[in-house]
């Protein structure tokens, strides 16, 4: 299988983490601190730039990402986020 061109990292904003971590279903998974989550998502997109794929950040709006979890019938969890980013960065 081809390695693809560009992915879709999900991406949260710092004034959004603390309702993310409440609020999902993995959230106590996430680290308690925004800086530490954002140091080690950096780097993974550092690694994936790196091998020559393109990283583009989705947003996850907590409200609409939930929406859709119900609409698709998903936990609102990793896979999930990552599907939903997957979906946003081919609409």
């Amino acid at each position: 299988m081809d390695r693809p061109s560009r992915v879709a990292l999900p991406w949260y904003r710092a004034e959004d983490y603390t309702a993310l971590r409440t609020n999902l279903a993995d959230g106590g998974k996430l680290p308690e601190r925004y800086e530490t989550w954002l140091f080690s998502t950096k780097q993974v997109e550092q690694v994936v730039q790196r091998s020559g794929v393109e990283v583009v950040r989705v947003t996850i709006e907590l409200g609409a990402f939930l929406a859709w979890c119900e609409s698709v019938g998903l936990q609102s969890d990793g896979a999930a986020r990552s599907r939903y980013a997957a979906e946003i960065l081919s609409s």
